[in-house]
């Protein structure tokens, strides 16, 4: 063996090395998150750094260590221009009164009763127009929450209702990217994807809609009281000036994104937009509108409910969310580059002996990836390019695992801290991830359909009966 087959091997990660940074990283965010009540910067920071040191122990050179790092930031340069475009447009439709117009008008036609369902369904319409769950949040999503804190609703379960409704949109869109990604990677026609995913996605919205009802029957009248409304939409009146045509530049982004103007011109034409009714419609001087783009709406009411309602937005803003993003991009990049995930995949499947153990060890991926890699396009693309083969060779449809891709690695994304969608819809929607968790239903929901699914085999396709026939036996046996 010459040394350059023993380094080609020296490369290849065992299962008991490629658990070292994962435990590592498992162990430093629970001691710093939970016990020390720090941010999960540090220690994500340290877990890349052990990382880093096993790479080197593998045989990686520097160099390569740090171009894995740096093409999973690239991946995420994306989303990291968009968070910051998002600020911007928090900060000058507060500015601009197009929030507070929409709060205004929003409080005469919502209700606690209903509010939780409305908020979903509404967000289910916005991003499946839209096509993507950001634009949602940072539009919709950020009306809604004001709304909700004005009627006196508990904010994690509004942001869980709008995560639900934004993600069930993003998710069967046409125009959204995962949607294309997933059955790109796997070799799947887009609408026969969107088509296997409403067996799944459909019985999940309902379920949570129907949760949403219910929470919202205990929760009526126990919002604020017709006058404590009355006195906010009063104060909001007396800040800002309060018309319906304000409405028309949500309206506008939302028609740009329909007829499929990218994300990112269409969202910062947005926040020029808002800056433009603040200066024209507010009377906000130039210099303080621009500045209101990088560092946000300010104001100081003495009424803490306006204040803490107003009080948003910018670049500034999202900062501390973009410095996490990249810092867990490092890390999931080096596990990437290094085969981290690659090894542990293999360790994994190896398990899968029946088709509803490989769907749920797909499931399992997906989550695991969305942890460890911090972005939800790593948990489309590493378990989709690692599963392809098995589902072929056992004779099942690809459509099976590009759904089961979105079932998994697009909806629970937003439930991770750390991940570049978790960390976002936190920014956005001024509530913590692990707060709003428990509410996101339909990102709960979703998974745990897919896994029932495929250990039913119900709307499990194969190729052909003879596959199916041949799977079944050969399950037979195994368990045999």
């Amino acid at each position: 063996m010459n040394k350059q087959q023993e380094r080609t091997e020296a490369k290849k990660p065992t299962l008991l090395v490629a658990l070292i940074p994962i435990g590592f990283m498992v162990i430093a965010l629970f001691t710093g998150i939970f016990i020390y009540d720090a941010d999960p910067h540090i220690p994500l920071l340290l877990s890349a750094g052990v990382a880093a040191i096993v790479a080197l122990r593998l045989g990686f050179k520097w160099k390569e260590i740090e171009d894995g790092m740096l093409d999973a930031v690239r991946m995420a340069l994306q989303a990291i221009v968009i968070l910051m475009v998002i600020g911007a447009i928090i900060g000058s439709w507060i500015a601009g009164g197009i929030v507070p117009t929409m709060i205004y008008y929003g409080l005469d036609i919502l209700a606690p009763g209903y509010f939780l369902v409305a908020a979903c369904a509404i967000s289910c319409i916005v991003a499946i127009a839209s096509g993507n769950s950001w634009t949602a949040a940072g539009t919709i999503g950020i009306a809604i929450m004001g709304i909700g804190h004005g009627l006196g609703m508990n904010p994690a379960m509004v942001a869980g209702a709008v995560i639900s409704g934004v993600y069930f949109g993003d998710k069967i869109s046409p125009l959204s990217e995962t949607t294309n990604l997933a059955p790109g990677i796997v070799g799947v026609e887009l609408f026969e994807h969107i088509k296997h995913m409403l067996y799944t996605t459909i019985p999940a919205l309902v379920i949570s809609l129907a949760i949403y009802a219910i929470m919202g029957i205990k929760f009526a009248g126990k919002g604020n009281e017709i006058s404590e409304v009355k006195l906010l939409q009063s104060q909001l009146g007396d800040i800002f000036t309060i018309s319906p045509w304000l409405l028309l530049v949500p309206s506008f982004i939302i028609v740009m994104m329909i007829f499929k103007i990218p994300a990112l011109p269409g969202l910062t034409i947005g926040s020029l937009l808002g800056a433009f009714c603040a200066v024209t419609v507010q009377k906000v001087p130039v210099g303080e509108a621009i500045n209101i783009l990088y560092y946000g709406y300010s104001i100081d009411t003495g009424i803490e409910i306006v204040d803490s309602l107003l009080n948003n937005g910018g670049i500034e803003s999202v900062l501390y969310t973009v410095s996490l993003i990249v810092i867990a991009m490092c890390f999931g990049g080096v596990l990437e580059k290094t085969g981290i995930f690659e090894a542990i995949v293999h360790a994994i499947i190896k398990l899968a002996k029946k088709t509803g153990s490989l769907i749920a060890t797909t499931v399992a991926t997906c989550i695991t990836s969305n942890i460890v890699g911090c972005d939800q396009y790593l948990s489309i693309i590493v378990p989709g390019r690692m599963y392809a083969a098995e589902y072929e060779k056992r004779g099942l449809k690809a459509k099976n695992l590009s759904r089961t891709l979105e079932d998994a690695g697009t909806m629970t994304s937003p439930l991770v801290p750390w991940n570049t969608c978790g960390a976002f819809m936190a920014t956005t929607l001024g509530v913590a991830t692990l707060s709003y968790l428990p509410f996101a239903f339909l990102c709960l929901i979703s998974p745990i359909i897919s896994i029932i699914y495929g250990m039913t085999g119900f709307k499990i396709e194969y190729k052909d009966e003879v596959a199916a026939k041949a799977q079944s036996k050969k399950e037979q046996h195994a368990v045999s």
